[in-house]
């Protein structure tokens, strides 16, 4: 028996890319600064979620739950693929977004 494949599986064998990849081409709901997820800099990349967010009219949430939902988004997108430096500067900005936006204990 031929096992059933969702249309998301059949597309992506089609096109050879993840659902992933069309979201952060394509998503309206933050215009995010080119290449901010590459910094080395924690503080820069809060800064940076904080402006799109507030700059945003599309977003769904508060400017602060769209800010974290876009950097969670990356970073779990990136997955195993994503390098440790990396990893742990975006988990830093974690740290600096909940204090840009007041939110720290």
């Amino acid at each position: 028996m031929k096992k059933k494949t969702s249309p998301t599986t059949r597309n992506r064998k089609k096109t050879g890319r993840k659902w992933s990849a069309h979201v952060t081409e394509t998503s309206d709901a933050l215009d995010l600064q080119q290449g901010i997820f590459k910094s080395d800099n924690p503080q820069e990349i809060a800064e940076s979620l904080k402006r799109s967010s507030r700059k945003s009219h599309r977003r769904k949430g508060t400017p602060y739950q769209s800010a974290m939902s876009m950097l969670n988004f990356y970073i779990n997108r990136a997955g195993k693929n994503l390098p440790e430096k990396q990893k742990q500067t975006l988990e830093k900005a974690k740290e600096k977004l909940r204090v840009v936006f007041g939110k720290d204990k």
